[in-house]
């Protein structure tokens, strides 16, 4: 599945079709209104970059579109770090599809989560900054909790940046599990990165702009790691880092390698 705009993140949904983040120019009404940001850094003369949903079937049709300028406030939703460039203003960064088929959708420009109603197009559930600052990667777990990585690229409830994942119950949006290092600045990440729960309820945690996984119990001790060794990029900026990771079962590969 190809699209021109399509950026970040894609999923499969249970339907069979594909959802896909996608990014076009903002209306140019609202690029003046988005708060935040250092000013003058827009693209192009004054222009910003803003994000949208699309459902297409595998065969490309469209099936349902959602704009993020029409649920969002440019002024209540403004650009989280004051020294981030307004290029691009809410940046969606991962998205998934919820039991209930409503979508789970991170922006991280604007350190916010949001659920949306596939039908209406309504948000109906936010967490913003704090306790976000720049997260990736949020989907629902089985008991209903929301886990994330919370990158913590410029945090306005801390002096300092630092990486945590969090576990949140969408009902009181308390933080009701969560893998931070002691020594908070030892564990960072400001950009990519993700963590799934494991069946056997360890946390697997991608690391990821410095290509690190780890797998921690749920009280934070640290059971398997393994460090990308696979660097790429110019001779003097190379990189190891990791969009995000996933641990799949025998039986899981068995079942994809049959389909193939």
């Amino acid at each position: 599945m190809r699209h021109p705009d399509h950026t970040h993140d894609g999923i499969r949904l249970k339907n069979g079709n594909v959802l896909l983040i996608c990014k076009k120019p903002l209306p140019e009404d609202i690029v003046p209104k988005v708060s935040g940001g250092r000013p003058g850094t827009e693209y192009d003369n004054g222009k910003m970059i803003g994000d949208y949903l699309v459902e297409v079937t595998i065969d490309g049709k469209l099936v349902w579109e959602w704009r993020a300028w029409e649920h969002l406030d440019p002024v209540k939703d403004g650009i989280t770090a004051v020294q981030d460039d307004r290029d691009v203003w809410s940046l969606a960064n991962g998205l998934s599809e919820m039991p209930d088929g409503n979508i789970l959708l991170s922006f991280r420009n604007i350190s916010t989560v949001v659920m949306i109603n596939q039908q209406t197009g309504a948000i109906y559930w936010r967490l913003g900054a704090p306790p976000l600052s720049g997260q990736h990667a949020p989907y629902m777990l089985a008991n209903g909790n929301v886990l994330l990585f919370d990158n913590g690229p410029h945090r306005l409830d801390a002096t300092f940046p630092f990486s945590r994942v969090l576990e949140i119950d969408p009902a009181t949006k308390e933080i009701v599990w969560k893998f931070q290092e002691a020594i908070p600045s030892n564990f960072f990440s400001p950009r990519i990165s993700n963590a799934r729960r494991l069946p056997n309820g360890n946390t697997l945690i991608d690391e990821g702009w410095f290509g690190r996984f780890f797998e921690v119990t749920p009280e934070g001790d640290v059971v398997w790691e393994y460090v990308n060794p696979y660097f790429g990029g110019p001779p003097k900026a190379q990189s190891n880092a990791v969009f995000r990771v996933y641990r799949y079962t025998a039986e899981e590969i068995a079942r994809a390698q049959a389909a193939t």
